[in-house]
């Protein structure tokens, strides 16, 4: 058996250079944003958050992308769905859940911003703000300085595919494109924009846009998880390489709605989105665990068990944590004497 041959019997994770112990940490990671997204809407539901956003059905690729990135080097973007990535790279179910509940040690605000506006110096989060797509053009900052640093980082964003309508996305990938920057730009392309479905909004494919600026665009099945992993790690070793941006099409769906305050099967029907759950990228990466000898449905009952509780004592952290007072409502936003250099 040649070499080629021999790689080619091996698992798709093997194949990739993933262990087995990193591909059952990406499940995990996985399943635990589904859980975080669920326990969010029973406490809406109950009148104890005020607000939630799901990432419901996009899981596969935040957590594959996080895999691919440099977790302890690298700057990130997310959008307010990304759940799953902030995971991986490190934010806490009880800094999450503080963010929900609007909380003083909120680490991303301070208990200032709605759920989803992610930002963390720890962990080289960049404050998202309300503004659709205004972290791309932020992004492209970031790997301007990476790049006149000669630092080998790689700025990481995200962002749907209504965002790819925006100036800011246009602008930022021109300028990302003419100074080839170590920027990826991955859009995690949901099908809908609220409640504005796809076709009513791109004349083409988010991806080819990237060939207008000079560079790369690829569209790759956002469900599977491996295949999402492999994309984006490739658009890293380009990026540090010195190679510039790539653009990326991550093609998923919305399982659940906009919003917990959208009824989104007044503008879809129930049997687009039950046909839709037949696709979901979490039990495809179970059943490849599975079937490859490295899961079974006992460590899933006894994990799921675990992630109760987890869930549990972070709720309870939050909600027993004290309210921002009002005298600090101006805390951050204005530099004290000698900050400013």
């Amino acid at each position: 058996m040649n070499a080629k041959s021999s790689l080619q019997t091996k698992p798709k994770h093997e194949q990739l250079g993933l262990s087995d112990a990193e591909v059952i940490e990406m499940y995990k990671y996985m399943l635990l944003a589904r859980k975080f997204d669920e326990r969010n809407l029973l406490l809406q539901r109950a009148g104890k958050i005020n607000f939630h956003v799901s990432g419901v059905g996009q899981e596969a690729t935040q957590v594959a992308a996080a895999f691919a990135l440099d977790r302890q080097r690298d700057y990130f973007l997310p959008y307010y769905r990304d759940y799953g990535f902030v995971l991986t790279v490190g934010m806490t179910l009880t800094e999450l859940m503080l963010s929900a509940f609007a909380k003083a040690d909120d680490p991303n605000s301070g208990g200032r911003q709605m759920p989803g506006h992610f930002g963390s110096k720890r962990l080289r989060i960049v404050t998202g703000s309300s503004p659709v797509t205004t972290q791309v053009p932020h992004a492209v900052g970031v790997a301007l300085a990476a790049k006149m640093q000669k630092k080998d980082i790689v700025s990481y964003v995200t962002f749907g595919e209504g965002s790819s309508n925006q100036g800011d996305f246009h602008e930022g990938l021109n300028f990302a494109g003419v100074q080839k920057l170590p920027v990826i730009f991955l859009c995690e392309n949901n099908q809908y924009a609220i409640s504005v479905p796809v076709s009513k909004q791109l004349g083409g494919r988010v991806c080819d846009r990237a060939q207008g600026y000079g560079f790369p665009g690829i569209r790759v099945d956002g469900n599977d998880a491996l295949e999402v992993y492999r994309v984006v790690k490739e658009a890293r070793e380009r990026a540090v390489r010195g190679e510039g941006p790539t653009l990326i099409e991550s093609m998923m769906y919305r399982l659940s709605p906009h919003s917990t305050s959208d009824n989104d099967l007044a503008y879809r029907t129930k049997e687009e989105v039950d046909e839709n759950w037949k696709k979901d990228g979490l039990p495809k990466m179970k059943s490849y665990l599975i079937e490859h000898g490295l899961w079974s449905e006992e460590q899933d009952i006894a994990l799921q068990n675990d992630m109760k509780q987890q869930l549990k004592e972070a709720v309870e952290a939050a909600d027993n944590a004290p309210f921002p007072k009002p005298e600090d409502t101006l805390l951050h936003v204005y530099a004290s004497e000698g900050e400013v250099h």
